[in-house]
């Protein structure tokens, strides 16, 4: 009787040999692609576009913890502005592909580890969002198809929830968040040195801001998120890569010249080392950072009296010209105006982009058409309604997840979603690139609560999570 025993190293896929899966799929290919040319060039394009994203899904599927964490650097460049420079006209474009490949890259993670009902989902707002504003009637302006698109990028931060992840996705995403802010500098670096874009921004008061590959304000929210998930490793572990790690950022925040993500940063950090108790983290290693604050803080004074090179100690000085230089009392009007006009409904998700008239005045001399205040652009796009949806789907799953959490963990998550929603009074939290890489990294905290409950109920390790699923 023959044997129906393979060579060792290979495998059998439905009674076929595996030499003979790839030769067979490379033989459909190539069937295809014969086709394809027969049909026409068009055709023929889009099968190799296919088999490129063939091609791509096999290695995400093989190497999804390496692939997203190359995509949370990727979006933490902001590829929109570096690349939409080399590609002017092109920026709507780049984000939706960004954003697109961050569904299709939590589409694999599911596949590869699982689907998780995730009920209380912010993603869910936004798309009851659509159907209460779509009811009401969108905005003249905004087509249904258009809604559409910006429900998935809204809801694309989120996407990764949907998965069960595992322990050493969780802790690569993770340690990749406290790292973005500094590759980003450190690209723009290099994007800076042949001239393709400047790494420093200039300011109206002639003062700089650090821009890194990207912009000041996106690199200071960067940098407030690496603070945040260093800070939760600090209270874990102790260890002082965590507490310079918390410094640089802090650097490269208050170089950026942004107000609104400092104060946040300082807020939650602050509240942490004064109150909140950790085994790890004791009282006699916050001696340092805290002396080291203390001397910092009179040396800004004097250079925010004598310099004016950086554009936080403009602010710092000048308090009157701090307040009126952001041009928020500019734009505010027309998104009230708007929101005004149909208060408990809105316009439709996507309907704040129709607000501002990318070609007039005021849009040009400051440089954006976005509402700077995340709750006027959710009330022109859903009204009080989805303003409401928006906070509960927020809070009940901030909620739902931080209660696995370890004590320091649940406590820090929570004060930096009370930071985020201080920080959406002055800026877009939630549909700016930055959004995608917080909430990433939200989901890693929360699915890595997930497995250590787990482990408690099972009686096994605290050094279980450092295991690979």
């Amino acid at each position: 009787m023959r044997s129906t025993l393979l060579p060792r190293g290979s495998r059998s896929y439905d009674g076929l040999r595996a030499p003979g899966l790839p030769l067979s799929i490379g033989a459909a290919f190539f069937a295809i692609y014969i086709l394809a040319a027969y049909m026409g060039q068009t055709m023929m394009i889009g099968v190799m576009g296919l088999s490129l994203l063939a091609c791509v899904a096999v290695v995400c599927l093989r190497l999804p913890v390496a692939c997203c964490a190359i995509w949370l650097l990727v979006v933490g460049s902001t590829p929109e502005m570096w690349l939409g420079d080399l590609m002017p006209g092109q920026a709507s474009l780049i984000t939706a592909l960004v954003k697109a490949s961050g569904f299709g890259l939590a589409a694999i993670c599911i596949l590869r580890y699982g689907l998780l009902v995730d009920l209380l989902n912010p993603g869910w707002a936004f798309v009851l969002m659509f159907f209460t504003a779509y009811s009401h009637g969108l905005h003249p302006n905004l087509t249904v198809s258009d809604s559409i698109r910006t429900v998935i990028g809204s809801s694309a931060p989120y996407a990764f929830s949907f998965s069960r992840l595992s322990r050493r996705w969780c802790a690569v995403i993770i340690e990749t968040t406290m790292w973005v802010p500094t590759l980003a500098v450190g690209f723009g670096a290099l994007l800076a040195a042949p001239g393709i874009r400047p790494m420093l921004a200039p300011d109206e008061s002639g003062s700089i801001r650090l821009a890194g590959s990207t912009h000041p304000a996106f690199l200071a929210g960067l940098s407030m998120m690496a603070i945040y998930a260093a800070l939760v490793e600090l209270y874990r572990t102790g260890r002082t890569r965590y507490t310079l790690l918390v410094g640089l950022n802090f650097l490269i925040l208050v170089i950026t010249g942004s107000r609104s993500p400092l104060f946040c940063a300082i807020m939650v950090t602050g509240i942490s080392f004064v109150a909140l108790k950790s085994e790890s983290f004791t009282l006699r290693k916050r001696v340092v950072p805290l002396l080291v604050c203390l001397f910092a803080l009179p040396a800004l004074m004097v250079l925010a009296v004598t310099s004016k090179s950086l554009r936080i100690l403009t602010v710092l000085s000048d308090d009157d010209h701090g307040v009126s230089m952001s041009g928020r009392d500019v734009i505010w009007p027309y998104f009230e105006a708007a929101w005004n006009r149909s208060p408990m409904l809105g316009w439709g998700v996507g309907a704040s982009k129709q607000v501002m008239d990318p070609d007039s005045l005021a849009a040009k001399l400051l440089g954006t058409t976005a509402a700077h205040n995340e709750f006027l652009r959710l009330g022109v796009d859903g009204g009080y309604v989805g303003i409401g949806l928006v906070i509960v789907f927020m809070t009940l799953w901030t909620w739902r997840w931080t209660r696995l959490l370890a004590s320091t963990d649940k406590v820090i998550t929570r004060l930096v979603m009370i930071g985020v929603s201080i920080e959406c009074i002055t800026d877009n939290m939630l549909i700016a690139a930055p959004a995608s890489v917080l909430f990433v990294w939200m989901t890693a905290v929360f699915a890595r609560g997930r497995f250590e409950t787990e482990d408690a109920a099972h009686g096994m390790l605290p050094d279980a999570e450092l295991a690979p699923a």
